[in-house]
């Protein structure tokens, strides 16, 4: 039977309480009696409803908040990623709305100020088109004191200037603002709280992104975390640029790349422009803007010898270039005035460094920028998946020919300049991995824009990119001369929708050794039969990698179903143990104990809530993990509903560490395709973690003194980065994650304690890093998980 066009309030309560009926409900909670469609809503079936436009809107009728501080609560199902809904409460005088981003599987808090008189409250549950359902919406009254107490903590844990700081000191910088502004304490408060919940998508707000934070210098200073500049850079670096024309190149193109040259701030640079093939039309108004300035040399017809190949142009560009830094340029990308300034202020600090790249965005035909490209740093897995670098890269000189010299000229027939820079940039994976020192660095800023209209040529037929990436990697790979296979990799859904040269995904396969590496699998539990046996059973059952032994960390079970299914599970499988471990719940000394008893010669840390979604999983991770210079390599784990639970680490988010993309669905690309490609992060859930033994003795296990039980995984990643290693995540190890059911929440003062007491120490060992993952990028958020802006 359809559902009326309307929701009664009572069921609206949380699934899991009995729903209380109006009168017995405190007097401090609102709850609607019903909820009537009030716009673009149509009911469908079992309580789900559909949207039909972004603004659709149900109608409150029943009791009316209490005016003042309230917790709005809001819990909710729906196809749409990032969608948010909206409160509007109306007065005879205003119209007051407050946004409430959603959190797939999680109930959404946040503190509002009921206005006083209203007459008619309107819930949009969904500004998108798309379905949902509504499973829990109320209104709670707090105290002042409770409100104030509660909106402090969040701006010390989310707000971007007050992160971190001693709630005293956040609650005295409030109070001067209310004295210079002579504002109310409410207003000033709330205006602060109110913006930890921006979430700017870099789809649909970088524009205000733009006019909030680059254009009043954040964006160059407090979040890529430069200074001003202020002075020239020392030393004196001197930048050659190559420009690679094709015949067809438009003057506008080529004219708006130079334009950005010569309106630089730094004026130590060269320009060597290869031509070959230029008709005469062309080549006299390209002669005519050459001629503009002494710092570019055109290099045309005969110069560039017989051949007109892209190894002659490379060839020569490389004989005419003079400067200490060279490199390419692709034809219509322009330069942030003061690009190269940056470079050179970076060089000063990194003297040691021998690739440079930066941020980018797009330009449509109207000049409008677009289509951000925050890039990690120097992410060599991510490379081999997909070309993020995009369309400048800089190189010391002697890197720039060591690379030449490995890449060779036959590898690079029909290459664009954007091919060239991605080939070179592959052939710094090993010179970057045996260095002892960081040679390829970013800066974290947009300091290039690359014109749409010059991204057609990267599109095959009908719009689909081409697999120009595939061929790189392929040869990269046969060069190494490895057993590692590059294929098409996942496809990206949104591939319009970024920019066609980073739209491609590559897969590498990377081979097992010829004797199979012993895989101990160690599951820590106690009692929770029904969340064990299903994990246990599937890993056994659909495993395609079958040498490994599953050993069972028995913390003090006393559940006799449970003994009795482990004491029957090693009589089925001879690769079952059970190991007894009677001591307090330790994470770390569970896993640290179950290492020392394991066989393998490859340590799986596994949760007891796990269920392989495919058999290749293992596979997959015991392939990458004999990769001598990785270290721990995480899956893709995802909540029962479909959704995204895990797709690694990203340090700093949420304070300490946090899930990345989660709560996407699982089909979705994520920020720039990550969702679905392989790629070095800082750390990886210990949910199921791979590593090899050697490299879990070396970085001395788990850490059971000061991380029983939480960031021990992370801590362990970055142990093992310290090390040297790279650690890893996989989108194709696919789990399920029925996350923390066996071993429950933090909700009691000792568990409290113990969680701050182990922030602290994550705090206090790894505060550098924590600030700045180098898999992330400064300029994005870490308040949300979802890639969204800073």
């Amino acid at each position: 039977m359809p559902t009326p066009p309307f929701l009664e309030g009572s069921k609206l309560q949380s699934s899991t309480t009995k729903a209380p009926t109006f009168l017995s409900l405190p007097l401090h909670i609102r709850v609607p009696r019903y909820l009537r469609i009030d716009s673009d809503l149509e009911p469908l079936d079992e309580g789900e409803w559909r949207s039909l436009s972004s603004t659709p809107a149900f109608l409150w009728e029943g009791p009316r908040p209490l005016p003042g501080w309230n917790m709005v609560e809001i819990d909710m199902e729906r196809s749409v990623t990032g969608a948010a809904a909206v409160i509007t409460f109306e007065t005879s005088s205003r119209i007051h709305t407050v946004e409430l981003p959603l959190r797939a599987g999680k109930i959404t808090r946040r503190m509002l100020r009921v206005p006083r008189g209203v007459r008619r409250i309107t819930l949009c549950p969904i500004n998108s088109r798309g379905t949902f359902r509504l499973k829990h919406f109320r209104l709670v009254w707090l105290t002042p004191s409770f409100a104030k107490d509660r909106l402090v903590q969040r701006l010390v844990t989310a707000h971007r200037h007050f992160r971190g700081l001693p709630k005293t000191v956040v609650a005295r910088a409030i109070q001067q603002e209310v004295q210079q502004t002579h504002e109310k304490w409410s207003v000033v408060a709330l205006r602060h709280y109110d913006s930890t919940f921006i979430s700017l998508c870099s789809k649909h707000n970088y524009q205000q992104w733009i006019d909030m934070v680059e254009s009043l210098g954040q964006g160059l200073v407090k979040v890529a975390g430069t200074a001003p500049l202020t002075t020239d850079p020392t030393p004196k670096i001197v930048f050659s640029l190559g420009l690679m024309l094709e015949e067809d190149v438009t003057r506008e193109a080529f004219d708006a790349s130079l334009s950005s040259l010569m309106e630089q701030t730094y004026s130590r640079w060269q320009l060597v422009v290869a031509a070959p093939g230029m008709t005469s039309e062309n080549h006299s108004w390209l002669a005519a803007l050459c001629e503009s300035d002494d710092r570019i040399l055109l290099l045309a017809g005969g110069e560039v010898g017989a051949s007109e190949s892209i190894a002659a142009q490379l060839e020569v560009i490389s004989t005419a270039m003079v400067g200490d830094w060279m490199g390419l340029l692709t034809t219509g990308a322009t330069l942030s005035p003061d690009a190269l300034m940056r470079f050179a202020h970076l060089l000063g600090e990194k003297p040691q460094a021998g690739f440079l790249y930066c941020d980018e965005d797009r330009l449509d035909a109207s000049g409008h920028r677009h289509s951000p490209n925050f890039k990690p740093g120097w992410n060599p897995d991510l490379l081999l998946s997909t070309p993020y670098l995009g369309h400048l890269g800089l190189w010391s000189r002697e890197q720039w020919q060591a690379c030449r010299r490995s890449l060779g000229s036959e590898n690079i027939a029909g290459m664009q300049a954007t091919d060239l820079i991605h080939q070179l940039a592959l052939e710094m994976i090993e010179p970057a991995h045996k260095s002892h020192q960081t040679l390829v660095w970013r800066v974290p800023q947009v300091l290039l824009h690359v014109r749409d209209a010059n991204l057609s040529s990267a599109m095959g037929d009908q719009g689909i990119p081409e697999s120009r990436h595939l061929a790189r990697v392929s040869d990269y790979l046969a060069r190494q001369g490895g057993a590692a296979v590059a294929e098409p990799g996942n496809v990206l859904i949104e591939a319009n929708d970024v920019a066609s040269d980073t739209a491609e995904n590559v897969r590498v396969r990377w081979p097992l050794p010829d004797t199979p590496p012993l895989v101990s699998l160690l599951v820590p539990t106690r009692d929770g039969v029904d969340i064990l046996k299903p994990c246990v059973d599937a890993i056994l059952d659909h495993t395609d990698y079958r040498h490994f032994e599953l050993l069972i960390l028995d913390n003090q079970s006393e559940c006799p179903v449970t003994l009795e299914y482990m004491r029957d599970i090693v009589k089925r499988d001879a690769r079952v143990r059970v190991l007894h471990w009677d001591q307090p719940f330790n994470y770390s000394a569970i896993n640290n104990f179950g290492a020392r008893e394991a066989r393998g010669d490859i340590i799986g840390l596994v949760n007891n809530d796990i269920e392989p979604m495919n058999g290749e999983w293992l596979t997959e991770m015991v392939s990458q993990v004999c990769r001598s210079d990785i270290g721990c390599v995480g899956a893709k784990l995802y909540y029962p509903n479909g959704t995204i639970q895990h797709a690694g680490v990203i340090l700093g988010l949420g304070s300490i560490a946090g899930h990345a993309h989660r709560f996407f669905h699982r089909n979705e690309d994520g920020f720039q395709g990550r969702l679905k490609s392989t790629q070095n992060l800082s750390a990886v859930t210990a949910a199921c973690l791979l590593l090899r033994r050697r490299v879990f003795e070396e970085v001395n296990g788990l850490n059971e003194e000061k991380l029983a039980v939480a960031y021990n995984d992370v801590d362990l990643c970055l142990k093992v980065r310290e090390a040297g290693y790279r650690n890893l995540w996989t989108p194709y190890a696919e789990l399920y994650h029925h996350e923390s059911i066996s071993r429950g929440a933090d909700d009691t003062p000792k568990k409290r304690a113990r969680w701050l007491s182990e922030c602290e120490y994550m705090r206090s060992t790894w505060a550098e890093q924590l600030d700045n993952d180098p898999a992330y990028n400064p300029n994005l958020t870490l308040v949300h998980e979802d890639f969204s802006l800073r």
